[in-house]
């Protein structure tokens, strides 16, 4: 009898636990226990991070890292299933969308810095890159100092965008400045010469040209005008979800899934014209990866080849 007693005192408060539990979800967690629905922030260009391949459906790495999340969140919150709904976001309207709960998770290229973390928060770093020029090789482009008075472009709503008016005013290039709606726009831009120069992150120039109809047209500078840690973006002050985001990727990390997962897009072939873009992992994101990090402070990655020059800014 008191054995069936302490049995019965132990399930009811173990029932009780589990609705306490329930109750003290809060933000996004609590959302999508209610819902079972979580949504992911993803881009139309961003190869190979989130794109749309040949059959209109999203993929990338950080969708496959956003998919580690989402399952580890399913069974944290102990839902059988887990509706995934894909939501497409620019550059301009990823932090908007995040910010009024549009979005759980942005899955593409955004990097983490001191500034937006006044709005958003992040993941661990899950790639570091840096910001550089991407121009036609009979243009000469070596510098940015070597785009005086030429036309530049960027993608509207980046921090490249932000950095590059500041440097044209502050070194008196005489740029012209425009601002394209995505990566695909400033790359063809380039193109059909409406611009001289793409500014942006070296691994996106890379996969734009590399996936163009003649990618040896094409040179990035070795000059790089900033250090570009990316990472999984969600919403600030919710530290119930943030938790269990940062949980998920340090497992990824440290189960050595995250170099199964680089390898898949970095060092094989990609659709959809299976070009494979042969980029090993940096020094740089090895370290995160050993020790991960959501830092959004350029010095944490100072490593970054270039990236100290003298009169760079940081972003």
């Amino acid at each position: 009898m008191k054995l069936t007693s302490l049995l019965t005192v132990m399930i009811g408060a173990s029932v009780i636990t589990g609705a306490v539990q329930a109750q003290e979800l809060t933000g996004t967690l609590k959302k999508i226990k209610d819902t079972g629905t979580i949504t992911l922030g993803v881009r139309d260009s961003s190869i190979p991070f989130s794109y749309l391949d040949d059959k209109q459906s999203y993929q990338g790495y950080s969708i496959d890292l956003c998919m580690k999340i989402v399952t580890s969140v399913q069974k944290q919150l102990g839902l059988t299933s887990l509706n995934v709904k894909m939501n497409p976001v620019t550059s301009a309207t990823r932090i908007p969308l995040m910010a009024n709960g549009t979005v759980d998770l942005e899955c593409g290229s955004t990097t983490n810095n001191l500034e937006r973390q006044k709005q958003v928060a992040f993941a661990p770093t899950t790639f570091v890159t840096a910001n550089r020029l991407l121009s036609k090789k009979a243009s000469n482009i070596n510098t940015l100092d070597d785009m005086k008075g030429k036309n530049l472009v960027s993608t509207s709503g980046t921090s490249n965008l932000k950095q590059v008016t500041q440097l044209n005013g502050e070194r008196n290039l005489g740029m012209n400045i425009m601002a394209a709606k995505d990566h695909a726009e400033a790359f063809l831009m380039v193109e059909t010469g409406r611009a001289t120069a793409f500014a942006m992150d070296d691994i996106l120039l890379a996969s734009l040209a590399a996936s163009s109809k003649s990618p040896t047209d094409y040179t990035i500078t070795k000059e790089a005008l900033s250090v570009e840690p990316y990472g999984i973006m969600l919403r600030r002050e919710d530290p119930q979800f943030k938790k269990a985001v940062d949980t998920a990727i340090e497992n990824v990390m440290k189960s050595g899934e995250i170099t199964k997962i680089y390898a898949k897009w970095f060092q094989s072939p990609i659709p959809p014209k299976n070009i494979n873009l042969n980029i090993p992992m940096s020094d740089q994101l090895k370290m995160v990866v050993a020790k991960p990090t959501d830092s959004g402070d350029p010095a944490a990655y100072a490593d970054v080849p270039d990236a100290q020059k003298p009169g760079a800014k940081k972003k």
